[in-house]
Protein backbone atom coordinates (compact mmCIF):
# COMPACT_ATOMS: atom_id res chain seq x y z
CA UNK A 1 0.00 0.00 0.00
CA UNK A 2 1.41 3.41 -0.96
CA UNK A 3 1.74 6.26 1.51
CA UNK A 4 -0.79 8.29 -0.48
CA UNK A 5 -3.32 5.45 -0.33
CA UNK A 6 -2.73 4.92 3.39
CA UNK A 7 -3.44 8.59 4.12
CA UNK A 8 -6.83 8.23 2.42
CA UNK A 9 -7.92 5.47 4.81
CA UNK A 10 -10.09 7.32 7.27
CA UNK A 11 -13.03 6.73 9.51
CA UNK A 12 -14.38 10.13 8.48
CA UNK A 13 -17.17 9.79 5.92
CA UNK A 14 -16.90 13.45 4.97
CA UNK A 15 -13.17 13.25 4.25
CA UNK A 16 -13.51 10.10 2.17
CA UNK A 17 -16.43 11.47 0.14
CA UNK A 18 -14.68 14.80 -0.46
CA UNK A 19 -11.42 13.15 -1.52
CA UNK A 20 -13.24 10.83 -3.90
CA UNK A 21 -15.29 13.71 -5.29
CA UNK A 22 -12.17 15.79 -5.94
CA UNK A 23 -10.42 12.90 -7.66
CA UNK A 24 -13.43 12.08 -9.86
CA UNK A 25 -13.92 15.78 -10.66
CA UNK A 26 -10.28 16.01 -11.75
CA UNK A 27 -10.82 13.03 -14.10
CA UNK A 28 -13.85 14.69 -15.72
CA UNK A 29 -12.10 18.09 -15.85
CA UNK A 30 -9.15 16.54 -17.71
CA UNK A 31 -11.52 15.02 -20.27
CA UNK A 32 -13.50 18.26 -20.67
CA UNK A 33 -10.42 20.50 -20.96
CA UNK A 34 -10.35 20.42 -24.80
CA UNK A 35 -13.75 22.20 -24.89
CA UNK A 36 -12.80 24.70 -22.20
CA UNK A 37 -15.33 23.60 -19.58
CA UNK A 38 -15.02 22.17 -16.11
CA UNK A 39 -17.33 19.45 -14.83
CA UNK A 40 -19.09 21.93 -12.55
CA UNK A 41 -19.77 24.25 -15.49
CA UNK A 42 -21.12 21.42 -17.63
CA UNK A 43 -23.48 20.50 -14.77
CA UNK A 44 -24.88 24.03 -14.84
CA UNK A 45 -25.41 23.94 -18.61
CA UNK A 46 -27.04 20.50 -18.50
CA UNK A 47 -29.35 21.51 -15.65
CA UNK A 48 -30.48 24.66 -17.47
CA UNK A 49 -30.97 22.65 -20.64
CA UNK A 50 -33.26 20.22 -18.85
CA UNK A 51 -35.17 22.67 -16.68
CA UNK A 52 -35.31 25.83 -18.73
CA UNK A 53 -34.69 29.24 -17.15
CA UNK A 54 -34.19 29.18 -13.38
CA UNK A 55 -33.35 31.59 -10.63
CA UNK A 56 -29.91 31.35 -9.06
CA UNK A 57 -31.52 30.03 -5.86
CA UNK A 58 -33.46 27.34 -7.73
CA UNK A 59 -30.36 26.25 -9.63
CA UNK A 60 -28.24 26.20 -6.46
CA UNK A 61 -30.85 24.01 -4.77
CA UNK A 62 -31.05 21.65 -7.75
CA UNK A 63 -27.25 21.30 -7.86
CA UNK A 64 -26.93 21.07 -4.05
CA UNK A 65 -24.57 24.04 -4.13
CA UNK A 66 -24.10 27.11 -2.04
CA UNK A 67 -25.60 30.15 -3.81
CA UNK A 68 -22.33 32.11 -3.49
CA UNK A 69 -20.30 29.28 -5.00
CA UNK A 70 -22.78 29.01 -7.87
CA UNK A 71 -22.58 32.78 -8.39
CA UNK A 72 -18.82 32.50 -8.91
CA UNK A 73 -19.31 29.52 -11.21
CA UNK A 74 -21.74 31.23 -13.57
CA UNK A 75 -19.61 34.32 -14.20
CA UNK A 76 -17.32 32.71 -16.81
CA UNK A 77 -20.34 31.06 -18.45
CA UNK A 78 -22.04 34.43 -18.79
CA UNK A 79 -18.81 36.10 -19.96
CA UNK A 80 -18.43 33.46 -22.69
CA UNK A 81 -22.07 33.88 -23.79
CA UNK A 82 -23.08 30.35 -22.76
CA UNK A 83 -25.76 31.54 -20.34
CA UNK A 84 -27.72 34.77 -20.10
CA UNK A 85 -28.70 36.40 -16.83
CA UNK A 86 -31.90 38.42 -16.90
CA UNK A 87 -34.60 39.62 -14.58
CA UNK A 88 -36.72 36.98 -12.94
CA UNK A 89 -40.52 36.95 -12.97
CA UNK A 90 -40.86 39.04 -9.81
CA UNK A 91 -38.25 41.69 -10.64
CA UNK A 92 -36.26 40.93 -7.48
CA UNK A 93 -34.58 37.75 -8.67
CA UNK A 94 -32.27 36.99 -11.56
CA UNK A 95 -33.11 34.30 -14.07
CA UNK A 96 -30.46 32.13 -15.73
CA UNK A 97 -31.02 30.87 -19.25
CA UNK A 98 -28.97 28.67 -21.56
CA UNK A 99 -28.09 30.47 -24.81
CA UNK A 100 -27.77 28.89 -28.25
CA UNK A 101 -23.97 29.13 -27.87
CA UNK A 102 -24.38 27.33 -24.54
CA UNK A 103 -26.39 24.56 -26.20
CA UNK A 104 -23.70 24.11 -28.85
CA UNK A 105 -20.90 24.05 -26.26
CA UNK A 106 -22.84 21.58 -24.12
CA UNK A 107 -23.41 19.26 -27.08
CA UNK A 108 -19.70 19.39 -27.91
CA UNK A 109 -18.76 18.78 -24.27
CA UNK A 110 -21.05 15.77 -23.93
CA UNK A 111 -18.78 13.77 -26.25
CA UNK A 112 -15.89 14.38 -23.86
CA UNK A 113 -18.15 13.72 -20.87
CA UNK A 114 -19.00 10.32 -22.36
CA UNK A 115 -15.26 9.56 -22.58
CA UNK A 116 -14.83 10.56 -18.92
CA UNK A 117 -17.83 8.47 -17.91
CA UNK A 118 -16.39 5.49 -19.79
CA UNK A 119 -12.94 5.97 -18.24
CA UNK A 120 -14.43 6.04 -14.76
CA UNK A 121 -16.59 2.98 -15.35
CA UNK A 122 -13.68 1.07 -16.90
CA UNK A 123 -11.53 1.77 -13.85
CA UNK A 124 -14.26 1.34 -11.21
CA UNK A 125 -16.61 -1.12 -12.88
CA UNK A 126 -19.99 -0.45 -14.49
CA UNK A 127 -22.05 -2.29 -11.88
CA UNK A 128 -20.09 -0.63 -9.08
CA UNK A 129 -20.65 2.80 -10.68
CA UNK A 130 -24.41 2.20 -10.81
CA UNK A 131 -24.40 1.11 -7.16
CA UNK A 132 -22.25 4.09 -6.19
CA UNK A 133 -24.63 6.56 -7.86
CA UNK A 134 -27.58 4.92 -6.09
CA UNK A 135 -25.78 5.17 -2.74
CA UNK A 136 -24.83 8.80 -3.30
CA UNK A 137 -28.39 9.65 -4.40
CA UNK A 138 -29.56 8.15 -1.13
CA UNK A 139 -27.05 10.23 0.83
CA UNK A 140 -28.35 13.36 -0.90
CA UNK A 141 -31.96 12.45 -0.13
CA UNK A 142 -31.51 11.61 3.56
CA UNK A 143 -29.16 14.36 4.74
CA UNK A 144 -31.16 17.52 5.51
CA UNK A 145 -30.05 20.59 3.56
CA UNK A 146 -29.62 23.89 5.34
CA UNK A 147 -30.53 26.95 3.31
Amino acid sequence: MTAAHQSNNSNCNCQSIRQAARQVTQLYDRHLAPVGLRASQLSILVNLSRSGPRSINELATALVMDRTTLGRGIKPLERDGLIAIGDGPDGRTKSLKLTSAGRKKMAQAMLYWEDAQSAFETAFGSAEAIALRASLDRVISIIPRED
